[in-house]
């Protein structure tokens, strides 16, 4: 499963990718997690399978939904405090959800 996560620059969320990695790895999940800015997102959501914002790109979060509809992906952002915290295994539950939600 890909999952892409965007934020402002691609930077801030490096910390949460790390955990959200370490918590797919606890759990068996193959998974390819990944922070791009915000200029960047298009070039990159053909290859996701869902897509979350971070807290401070959250304003995008209407025309980032439409081009996910494009590519057949929930778009949606990060609980504020599972972001702020680092919560990766919280954050990786919900783009798993999202995930088979949108194949349901």
């Amino acid at each position: 499963m890909n999952i892409l996560l965007c934020c402002a620059a691609g930077m801030s969320t490096s910390l949460l990718v790390a955990k959200m990695e370490e918590s797919a790895k606890e759990q068996g999940l193959n998974c390819s997690i990944r922070a791009v800015g915000a200029s960047e997102v298009d070039k990159h959501m053909e290859e996701a399978d869902v897509l979350l914002l971070g807290p401070q790109v959250r304003y995008l979060l209407s025309n980032l939904k439409k081009a996910g509809e494009q590519y057949g992906i929930p778009v949606d952002s990060i609980n504020m405090v599972h972001y702020g915290t680092c919560n990766g295994k919280e954050v990786l539950s919900f783009a798993c959800k999202l995930i088979s939600s949108n194949k349901g």
